[in-house]
């Protein structure tokens, strides 16, 4: 087999994992759909906690579709989460006829750490970080009696569930710190002594990240920093003993006696 045979082999194999990939995506988001009531008070069920049992306040919409599109974004969202596994199944199968039996058992561990640092991720915005960040938006209610006219939140449904999952796929992506940094330690794009001078500046763009990630309080944007910077701490270790390991394969065989 030639090149451009190969190529076209490989071009075959790949849109075939992708069309299986998209297929699942597809049938995960109408099975969502069938259950995106539950799924939209699973999502607003931290705004609901933060406005109090007794709180007349509600979410609105505005446009004649909004309500419907917003739900079918809630299904797609949902869709992808629960079918993410099939997708990264597609990825392994894809790249797997072409690497090595070692090659394959080092891979592999990333691929399964990979959706369950996303799932971490978007477990600590849900129960850590909105619950902060909707009391502290809340706050800024006023009654009649302080401002002359009352300030209350008309908070819209769509922007309101485009802020969660912004957040939970914004907090997810940065999980994969560990899945990044490990495998550009593994190829020899980075090592560890040079990830832990560069620390500090890590540090700061972690921040100015969390900034524009998070809503604009310093909670929020805390909450994410500090496990930022520990998954840091955790892939300067985890490229450490990758190295140590390299090292201990390449030292040289002890001299024999004679």
């Amino acid at each position: 087999m030639n090149s451009n045979e190969q190529l076209l082999s490989h071009l075959i194999e790949l849109r075939k994992r992708l069309l299986w990939s998209v297929i699942a995506m597809m049938a995960g988001t109408l099975i969502c759909y069938l259950f995106v009531e539950p799924i939209y008070g699973f999502l607003v069920s931290p705004l609901a906690e933060a406005m109090g049992d007794n709180s007349s306040q509600r979410l609105i919409y505005t446009g004649l579709t909004e309500a419907f599109f917003t739900y079918l974004k809630v299904a797609f969202f949902a869709g992808v989460f629960l079918t993410a596994p099939i997708l990264l199944t597609q990825i392994w199968l894809f790249l797997a006829p072409g690497l090595y039996k070692n090659e394959k058992r080092a891979f592999l561990p990333f691929l399964i750490a990979t959706p369950l640092l996303f799932f971490l991720g978007g477990a600590m915005v849900y129960f850590v970080v909105m619950p902060f960040a909707w009391h502290f938006f809340l706050s800024f209610q006023t009654s009649g009696a302080e401002t002359t006219l009352p300030i209350q939140l008309e908070a819209r449904v769509s922007e309101y569930l485009d802020l969660v999952m912004t957040l939970i796929f914004a907090f997810g992506l940065c999980f994969q710190l560990p899945v990044l940094l490990t495998l550009l330690g593994k190829v020899g794009l980075v090592s560890a002594a040079g990830l832990k001078s560069k620390r500090k500046y890590m540090i700061i763009a972690t921040l100015v990240v969390a900034a524009f990630l998070t809503p604009p309080d310093v909670i929020s944007q805390v909450l994410l920093t500090v496990p930022i910077v520990l998954l840091y701490e955790i892939s300067i270790l985890l490229v450490r003993i990758m190295e140590k390991k390299h090292d201990s394969k390449n030292l040289p065989d002890p001299p024999k006696e004679e």
